[in-house]
């Protein structure tokens, strides 16, 4: 009898075993606590991003444990094609195939700190405040949606036949596709940054296209997005273990009201829910996990 309810148990239910991995950005921050989750749950998980040294050294500590999954290190540029399909060559010469993609890469891009002060001197009147605003870089934007947004597209397309090939392994257990959004795409305040929020917004416009079309077109992979909410990342702090770091970060008009910040495993959690057999049939979605935030600030959800 113990048998046949073995699906239910956790290890069964949420192991990512015989699995193979793709995360980009994935040496700090988000990207490495999703890199570790997918890991311990024994999935086999290229880490990629620009800065080798970086992803050699995560590898090289997580290996040594001896336990879960290996972690491969990869250098890509998300913003590069000719890099994305260079990375891609690799997993379909060793491994040709792929179970799950997480689109982590990101960055914070140009900022208008005097937005939260208002006594600041360009928020005198209109015309002050429309032409600081106004004076963010231009190409700063561009290069934000580079990474931001256009790599979800590229990385999602690139990979979508080895996904795809993936799929096959298990009969109904889609692979999986994860993009890491924001919170910043759901609130209606611009938390001193306009191009960061509204590239997570159109990336989490871009996840449900990408799911809706992908589906329409019968081909086997699952679409969703992660929007993080306060979670320590190389963009924020270090650790956020108080009210206060959470409330820094967020820049609402209400604080968080858990009073702290994200932890590791609930993000990593979170991730391994949308690739594992847990959330086998959710797609098009997106998971907002921010403690309460956007329940008590304006936002479009």
């Amino acid at each position: 009898m113990a048998e046949t309810f073995s699906s239910y148990f956790p290890k069964n239910l949420f192991s990512l075993e015989g699995r193979i991995a793709l995360v980009t950005g994935g040496g700090t921050g988000i990207g490495l606590m999703i890199t570790r989750g997918l890991a311990a749950a024994g999935a086999k998980v290229y880490l990629t991003g620009r800065r080798l040294n970086i992803l050699e050294k995560v590898a090289l500590e997580w290996n040594q444990l001896g336990k879960g999954g290996q972690i491969i290190p990869l250098q890509m540029d998300a913003t590069n094609k000719e890099s994305i399909l260079a990375a891609k060559k690799v997993i379909e010469e060793k491994d040709g195939k792929l179970h799950v993609l997480v689109n982590n890469a990101g960055q914070v891009g140009p900022t208008s700190p005097f937005l939260e002060n208002p006594s600041a001197p360009e928020c005198k009147d209109a015309e002050t405040l429309g032409l600081g605003l106004f004076n963010e870089s231009l190409q700063g934007w561009s290069d934000l949606y580079a990474i931001n947004t256009f790599s979800v597209f590229f990385v999602t397309t690139a990979f979508l036949g080895l996904l795809a090939k993936g799929s096959e392994d298990v009969e109904g257990y889609w692979s999986s596709v994860i993009n890491i959004t924001s919170i910043s795409g759901v609130i209606k305040v611009a938390q001193n940054h306009f191009c960061y929020n509204s590239a997570k917004a159109a990336a989490a416009h871009l996840t449900k296209m990408l799911a809706t079309e992908i589906a329409l077109k019968k081909i086997p992979v699952r679409v969703n997005a992660i929007a993080p909410g306060a979670y320590a990342s190389e963009m924020t702090f270090d650790k956020i273990t108080t009210g206060e770091l959470a409330d820094e970060v967020g820049k609402g008009v209400q604080p968080v009201p858990m009073q702290r910040g994200g932890t590791e495993e609930e993000m990593a959690g979170t991730a391994l829910y949308l690739a594992s057999k847990a959330g086998g049939y959710t797609t098009g979605q997106q998971i907002v996990i921010d403690g309460g935030y956007v329940s008590v600030n304006p936002s479009v959800i």
